[in-house]
């Protein structure tokens, strides 16, 4: 159920220079743009030739922010992976020693997932066929059963994001029609 930005807020390309630092923090967890919950970050170095020297090195820190769990050197083609939660610190905080013609160069990759309480929000339903109260019997139970499978369909194949704008679009165009 991971859900990428496409937004890329406050992800996208990174790009520090020599004295340069990230102080640790804890990212923001909701995107407000298209309210979903951010789930995990994935950090992948650009930095080739890069000496242990230079620092730069990502801390990921226990949430009682009393020692450093793990240091990581931001070396060329290197992955990292954690969960962003409320006490998720990590940062580069010294300042980069690196030479003045080269950068400390990253690609910072947010996931998200959208949020059950959607559910408390908005009934869970799709599109809805009614038959015309002079349509036979036949033609009833048929839209009824269009009716299931639809659902099941869109509820399966369609983004939350993007099932939920389609359906206030059409819901209301339909109040639009009965009025």
């Amino acid at each position: 159920g991971l859900i990428p930005d496409p937004y890329y807020a406050g992800g996208g390309f990174h790009e520090i220079s020599r004295g340069g630092k990230l102080g640790v923090h804890a990212d923001f967890r909701i995107q407000n743009r298209i309210h979903l919950h951010r789930r995990i970050n994935v950090l992948i170095y650009l930095n080739k030739d890069w000496l242990d020297s230079y620092g730069g090195e990502l801390e990921l820190w226990d949430s009682s922010m009393t020692f450093k769990v793990q240091s990581v050197l931001p070396i060329f083609n290197r992955c990292v992976m954690f969960n962003t939660e409320a006490d998720a610190y990590h940062g580069h905080p010294d300042p980069l020693n690196c030479p003045e013609d080269m950068t400390r160069k990253s690609i910072a990759l947010y996931y998200y997932t959208a949020s059950r309480a959607i559910y408390a929000e908005a009934e869970n339903i799709t599109t809805l066929f009614k038959a015309r109260p002079d349509d036979d019997l036949a033609l009833k139970t048929a839209t009824n059963a269009q009716n299931l499978k639809l659902r099941s369909q869109i509820s399966q194949w369609i983004p939350p994001i993007l099932y939920w704008k389609m359906k206030r679009l059409l819901d209301g165009r339909n109040k639009a029609g009965r009025a």
